[in-house]
């Protein structure tokens, strides 16, 4: 049995403080080990062959995402909604689709107001990639999925993943990749700051995979325990000079609404949206910021015509060191 395999099924017996308490021990002693690589790895920022740039000529792209875990977070979805909104930008929130009963209307109230809606894995519960069978099973109650909420994209909970299985998936793109993080439990990285393409073994089938480039929230926040946008700012000013993309996910299951105070599982939401509000005021018309399905198309676009210009996907590997907690 994998170490992975035997972690989710020991989960749900474990009190989140303990889960919470050996994930910051093992993600205090990854930092010290992968400074060299996080938050910033420098190998991450090369070009694409033939890179031609942003549409409008813009320095770099910015990209929001949001993975809905909990019934919690689907609560708050329509609040991040207007105030992400009301500083004028756009985002796509992904649901787990059989861990809690969603609203439909959360969902259309989402897309009638310009933001995109996708799936975040099945049941959140680490057993999508366990075997071929579990997950081709699994896999056509996704595509269901899909179809009913008329989605285009996909997130993989904890960024566990097989890239060509995934091709097996109606979707667009993908967001379940990124370019450096040592504290996923499938911690091998994409290597690059730049969206890419995978194809299936036969090439029939096809998604543009987006990684994620600043750190999650969940991450930096709740583990890391950080009380300030530092390496947010850090790792967007390092991604906008190398003009790459900065695709962000955050989570409102773990954003605090009602006051300023942070708790062992909650920071202030005021984090996440004072970030937006830097953005806005520090690069103002100097970033294209277009939904993940638009980036897709536009990645897709620029693959049809500058076929080598985009890196190719390595082969993915579970990490041994159990970190998912």
């Amino acid at each position: 049995m994998r170490a992975l395999d035997a972690y989710y099924i020991i989960k749900p017996f474990v009190p989140r403080t303990i889960q919470l308490t050996l994930r910051r021990a093992l993600a205090a002693r990854k930092r010290r080990t992968s400074a060299a690589v996080w938050p910033i790895d420098q190998n991450s920022a090369k070009h694409p062959p033939g890179w031609r740039g942003w549409p409008g000529g813009k320095a770099f792209a910015l990209v929001l995402v949001h993975d809905v875990d909990t019934a919690a977070g689907a609560r708050q979805a329509l609040a991040l909604m207007e105030a992400e909104r009301g500083l004028g930008f756009r985002s796509s929130f992904n649901f787990v689709p059989e861990r809690y009963q969603l609203d439909p209307a959360i969902r259309q109230d989402l897309v009638n107001s310009g933001f995109e809606v996708g799936v975040h894995g099945l049941k959140h519960d680490g057993k999508l990639f366990k075997n071929k069978k579990v997950f081709n099973e699994r896999a056509s109650r996704i595509n269901a999925y899909l179809r009913s909420w008329r989605s285009v994209g996909f997130s993989s909970p904890s960024m566990l993943r097989n890239p060509s299985w995934l091709t097996e998936l109606n979707i667009e793109y993908s967001c379940s990749s990124f370019d450096t993080d040592p504290f996923e439990p499938q911690n091998d990285a994409a290597g690059t700051i730049f969206p890419y393409l995978v194809k299936n073994l036969d090439e029939s089938r096809s998604y543009v995979e987006l990684p994620y480039t600043l750190p999650q929230d969940h991450c930096l926040f709740v583990i890391l325990k950080e009380s300030d946008l530092f390496v947010w700012k850090q790792k967007l000013a390092w991604i906008a000079a190398c003009g790459g993309m900065a695709l962000l996910i955050s989570h409102p299951d773990y954003m605090s609404f009602n006051n300023s105070r942070r708790s062992t599982k909650c920071y202030p939401a005021r984090y996440y949206l004072d970030f937006l509000a830097f953005i806005a005021e520090n690069y103002s018309d100097r970033f294209w910021h277009p939904l993940p399905r638009d980036m897709a198309g536009f990645w897709r676009t620029e693959t049809i015509v500058n076929p080598s210009g985009l890196p190719s996907p390595e082969a993915s590997s579970l990490s041994n060191e159990v970190m998912g907690i």
